[in-house]
């Protein structure tokens, strides 16, 4: 059997590898929050503030510390009403992360703007962040970020200039 010359000239599509790096990034990033998710509601029904003085005398922390002093009074107020809130939330990114990462490995040009739109939307945050306490992951983070905005706002940019060409004058 002879193949046709558009199956022979044509060469399967590649993917874009660093939209699919991204995506794996995003995916990776769902799939954490999947699971933090899944640990704030393993704290329903438990007493949140004891299990937290557990932990910090488990690690032998100073119980006079400030610090330590700060998350007990905090732990001490998350009832089970606000886990379920903190879990929706955590949920709902985890959500946003997979379609997102799910829409750039598919390579989906609607996937592009949206990560691009979810991306500088927290930009200002983490700058913020950074310039109040700079670490090596929040300045990393950041790092990345950019580098996914600038990367898809070029792809972006170049479709949109590719179609601008194909339409007829």
């Amino acid at each position: 059997m002879v193949d046709s010359p558009e199956q022979s000239t044509s060469r399967p599509k590649r993917h874009n590898r660093w939209l699919i790096l991204i995506a794996v990034f995003k995916i990776t990033q769902a799939l954490l929050f999947i699971a933090l998710g899944v640990g704030v509601l393993r704290l329903l029904h438990k007493d949140v503030g004891d299990m937290v003085s557990q932990f910090v005398e488990h690690l032998r922390f100073n119980p006079e510390s400030h610090f330590v002093n700060f998350i007990l009074v905090k732990a001490s107020i998350v009832d089970d009403k606000m886990l379920r809130r903190i879990s929706s939330l955590v949920f709902g990114y985890a959500a946003v992360g997979l379609v997102e990462g799910i829409g750039l490995y598919l390579e989906k040009t609607w996937a592009e703007y949206f990560t691009l739109v979810i991306t500088a939307s927290f930009l200002p945050w983490e700058i913020f962040e950074v310039l109040h306490k700079i670490t090596w992951i929040r300045a990393g983070l950041l790092t990345v970020n950019i580098l996914v905005f600038l990367y898809l706002l070029k792809v972006v940019m170049e479709r949109a200039r590719l179609r601008r060409k194909s339409l007829p004058s």
